[in-house]
């Protein structure tokens, strides 16, 4: 998702309960994503700081298309949260934390499921908050 869909320090919308993935391709997609160090590193470093792609870039030493590319396959797997960094140039940018706590992987006789559980997160800033606070402000 863009950043232009997104309100200005909203997090995406996602149920903080476990999901459960039973879909073939979406697991898949979930176990690719995982199964890649590239991918590890940046929930590593995204798991105690919300980082834009330009500090994923530099805090794991990726090249920034990289970094975009990572990031879009674990947003797209819903491991990490996308929310949007207010700041005071109008020039906002999107930043990334980890969304997962932990994933189980189950087989049984219903098939293959994957169950993530949610890392827990604050409340969602609205815009009024995003602007009225320094903290969601950056200066750039």
């Amino acid at each position: 998702m863009s950043q232009s869909q997104l309100p200005a320090g909203i997090r995406t919308d996602r149920d903080d309960g476990p999901t459960t993935h039973t879909d073939t391709e979406d697991v898949q997609d979930v176990l690719d994503a995982l199964d890649d160090a590239d991918c590890r590193t940046i929930l590593e470093a995204t798991r105690d700081a919300t980082l834009t792609v330009g500090e994923i870039s530099e805090t794991c030493d990726l090249p920034q298309s990289t970094a975009y590319r990572k990031v879009d396959i674990l947003a797209d797997a819903g491991l990490l949260d996308e929310s949007l960094r207010v700041r005071r140039s109008g020039k906002h940018v999107s930043e990334y934390d980890c969304a997962i706590d932990d994933v189980t992987l189950s087989v049984g006789a219903d098939g293959v499921s994957l169950t993530v559980d949610h890392a827990d997160t604050e409340p969602s800033a609205t815009f009024a908050n995003s602007l009225s606070t320094q903290t969601n402000v950056a200066d750039d």
